[in-house]
């Protein structure tokens, strides 16, 4: 089985309940992908599935990658390409080059998935955009207000240590956000409906997959009518 699907950022939104409660919700188009390449711990080292995301307009290639295309059937070349891995025991577990891969085969309403992405990139920032530095005061006649500080000892070790906290680029990261759960698929237009915001601008290029430590939902508890827990105060001391 599939463990997940190559998709596109599409946007926010809001999903209301019947109760009337309302849900943040991040719209994605998850798929159609196509299989280019099945691989095998025979002669690849380990297990995976090439996907191809299919969108409206084929992509431009180089004679390499349109050969490599070429030999999963004459699939129309695309931009975005991407590696999922298999999940033991499924049913699909054999899918080879040419074969399709849809949301609805792989996900189900009420599911955990890992989201992956690259975040918004915001340029280059300073320490207390970039690191949540506190800075210095505002009044009283200060000229430091924004700026790090002390990077190190001028006597030992002379120098500035690796990882120190500083200014520049900003954003522009591979980010995984984990266990968001899936709200609404609709198979027929191939969108995927998660809650909660995701990487990324609208138009991003995403990878959506099962989670990997889904965590349970969290279920209200209902006080019954007419049972009251009352909590028993501890004995003084000396008496019983």
């Amino acid at each position: 089985m599939v463990n997940g699907i190559i998709g596109r950022k599409v946007g926010m939104t809001q999903v209301f309940a019947a109760d009337g409660t309302v849900t943040p919700a991040t719209v994605i188009k998850a798929g159609p992908c196509v299989v280019l390449q099945a691989k095998n711990a025979q002669s690849d080292g380990y297990e995976s599935i090439q996907l191809a995301l299919v969108e409206e307009k084929p992509a431009k290639v180089n004679k390499a990658i349109a050969g490599h295309y070429k030999k999963a059937g004459n699939v129309p070349p695309t931009r975005v390409r991407g590696e999922v891995k298999l999940v033991k025991g499924g049913a699909d577990a054999a899918l080879k080059a040419g074969d399709q891969v849809l949301v609805g085969g792989v996900f189900k309403d009420g599911e955990r998935v890992d989201v992956i992405g690259v975040s918004r990139g915001k340029g280059f920032q300073g320490v207390m955009k970039r690191h949540n530095f506190r800075g210095g005061a505002a009044t009283h006649g200060s000229m430091f207000h924004r700026a790090p500080g002390s990077i190190g000892a001028s006597s030992f070790p002379s120098r500035v240590v690796k990882g120190m906290r500083a200014a520049g680029r900003m954003g522009g990261d591979r980010v995984t956000t984990r266990n968001l759960k899936i709200v609404q698929i609709d198979a027929d237009n191939n969108l995927l409906l998660l809650r909660g915001a995701v990487p990324g601008a609208p138009g991003t290029y995403i990878v959506v997959r099962k989670a990997v430590a889904a965590k349970k939902e969290a279920v209200p508890q209902v006080e019954k009518a007419g049972k009251v827990t009352v909590a028993k105060k501890p004995a003084a001391k000396g008496k019983k």
